[in-house]
């Protein structure tokens, strides 16, 4: 076992030194924060109060943690009593098992806007089953095992205007359905021919885990293997069909790429609302998987797309990465830039159907001149981590502006002597506006509160810590940014969602103190009610994130009748923890 792992390192630390001579674009740091959270991280959620659940497959055996007597006794099924659920304090490094008891393998979820979170499907057992998680000291899991109409499994969730959520496919169920149900009486699919058609074959669909993005103007934007709709969930109308995605690779499960919408910039309140653009990167040829299978694993694809879905011609426009890499996660910054992480340079998803860790994140900055000086154009090589993240890892922005990096459990049970080993730990990566000589802005405080409604002029107060003073010409470099919590597993971050605000202009308030009046999204197709985090970016450098909760007065009626409390609100410090 140990000399597998020594292997793994050599060649770890070769990627990593061989791209360090090979570019001069290298950066970024990363910090192990905990060896052992007890399971592989494998579906990964940021709460309001500061805290990540993780979890993994109720089915993979012993984990490294149990659950305490009485969480034993009568309340789980697993004789083991092994907990497959944990609650992960990032700041303090605690770990608290939770109990889950149905099979979350291969399931979705979204944040409500209570702050709770909603989280469906699963596997067997999970089949049909919706589980809520609320913020608070002592909370669990608490599971209704009728939640669902049909069985979901590796289906994708989007948060909806409404408030509720649409939970779209599973691997044989071509519909979608609503969650959670207004009344119990309420059991009703829609059917979405969509998802038939996009398969490549049986048990090799490639159209798994479908990306799903909400539209500017209230339809939903589903794109699965290379092809993409935009539905009127309402109606169940396809309202347009978009090209085909060009190059011949497929882009979901098991192929599996990832995909943001970049951010939303927003003008006034009562401008049209903005455009929306689809960028998706990664994935690999269609039967990658099946080769994999037989021991064959085909080089994933360097392809990226990118294709304004509000565009009255929509194209793609097609762009190259650095690196090859399929099971990527693409997580959105504070700064609008998209950070793509773990993944692997050869094979597929699935139990060891992949060669090659890519150990080295790539960041994009979707505004950069198609003629920017580096070396990859707008991608820049980050600096390489050390521990393979495969498949069954996962990635999640941190309100501090770090992105939390778990799991990779390429494996049916937990093995810890592989040559790609299951992975319990944890680590923190920090992008290079972390390592900034520029000052962080600090000391964000929202008048006049943190709820905020639709359409609401609001200040957003801050200060400096290194007492910068804002000149005239510095207006422009200061911009503020809500970004929704997602919900992370198998390379998706679903509901993921960066908004630019419209401004006023900065005002100083004192000696190196500062506000800015911005203007909240206009309705909840821009914005889903629920909580964000803000952000104030000050030449490219954001603050620590404040939790606000919008929707305000046109906030819809919680369709969840178990969970009526709001999160504990979460006061960090606006320092970074030290990096070593």
């Amino acid at each position: 076992m140990e000399a597998r792992n020594i292997i793994v390192l050599i060649l770890a630390f070769t990627s990593c030194f061989s791209f360090a001579i090979s570019s001069q674009e290298y950066r970024g740091r990363w910090k192990l924060l905990k060896k052992d959270i007890g399971v592989s991280a494998m579906h990964i959620a940021l709460l309001p109060n500061e805290r990540v659940v993780t979890f993994d497959r109720t089915d993979a055996g012993h984990s490294n943690i149990t659950l305490p007597k009485e969480k034993c006794k009568g309340s789980h099924t697993v004789a083991d009593c092994y907990a497959h659920s944990v609650e992960f304090d990032v700041y303090n490094m605690s770990v608290r098992p939770l109990t889950v008891i149905t099979d979350t393998w291969c399931s979705s979820g979204a944040l409500l806007p209570s702050g709770t979170l909603i989280q469906s499907g699963g596997f067997k057992g999970g089949y049909k089953v919706v589980r809520y998680f609320r913020p608070c000291e002592d909370c669990d899991w608490d599971e209704d095992p009728d939640g669902l109409v049909s069985p979901r499994w590796y289906a994708s969730n989007q948060i909806l205007p409404e408030g509720n959520v649409i939970v779209v496919g599973g691997r044989d169920q071509f519909s979608f359905e609503f969650i959670p149900r207004s009344m119990s009486s309420e059991r009703t699919q829609y059917r979405l021919p969509f998802l038939h058609e996009t398969m490549e074959l049986q048990r090799m669909e490639n159209n798994l885990y479908p990306f799903l993005h909400l539209s500017p103007d209230g339809n939903l934007f589903i794109f699965a293997n290379n092809r993409s709709i935009l539905l009127d969930y309402k109606e169940n109308k396809v309202v347009r069909t978009y090209p085909d995605m060009p190059g011949g690779v497929a882009r979901n499960y098991p192929s599996t790429g990832s995909s943001v919408l970049l951010p939303l910039r927003l003008s006034l309140i009562n401008s049209s609302a903005p455009n929306a653009e689809a960028f998706i990167c990664g994935g690999t040829h269609p039967y990658s998987s099946k080769k994999a299978n037989a021991g064959i694993f085909i080089e994933a694809t360097k392809s990226c797309g990118r294709m304004m879905i509000t565009s009255t011609n929509p194209k793609w426009e097609m762009e190259e990465m650095p690196l090859s890499r399929v099971m990527g996660d693409m997580i959105l910054l504070p700064t609008g830039d998209v950070l793509i992480i773990n993944g692997a340079k050869k094979g597929s998803a699935g139990w060891n159907a992949a060669m090659e860790p890519v150990l080295n994140p790539v960041l994009y900055r979707p505004n950069a001149d198609d003629s920017d000086t580096r070396k990859f154009g707008r991608f820049e090589v980050m600096k390489g981590n050390v521990i393979p993240r495969l498949y069954h890892s996962s990635a999640h922005l941190l309100s501090d502006g770090r992105v939390l990096v778990g799991g990779s459990n390429p494996h049916a049970v937990y093995n810890f002597s592989a040559m790609y080993p299951t992975e319990l730990s944890v680590e923190a990566f920090y992008p290079p506006y972390l390592d900034s000589s520029k000052s962080r802005p600090s000391n964000v405080w929202v008048s006049p509160g943190t709820e905020v409604g639709y359409m609401q002029k609001f200040k957003v107060n801050f200060q400096f810590e290194n007492m910068i003073y804002l000149g005239e010409n510095d207006n422009e470099k200061v911009k503020v940014t809500m970004v929704a919590p997602s919900f992370t597993t198998h390379s998706f971050s679903m509901n993921q969602r960066v908004l630019v605000l419209a401004n006023d202009g900065v005002r100083q308030l004192s000696a190196a103190s500062y506000h800015v009046e911005c203007h909240a999204p206009a309705n909840a197709a821009l914005a889903p009610p629920g909580y964000y985090q803000l952000f104030v970016i000050y030449d490219g450098v954001p603050s620590i994130g404040k939790w606000v909760q919008h929707g305000g007065p046109c906030l819809p009626p919680s369709e969840n009748t178990r969970v009526e409390e709001k999160a504990t609100e979460v006061t960090l410090s606006t320092r970074m923890p030290p990096a070593n």
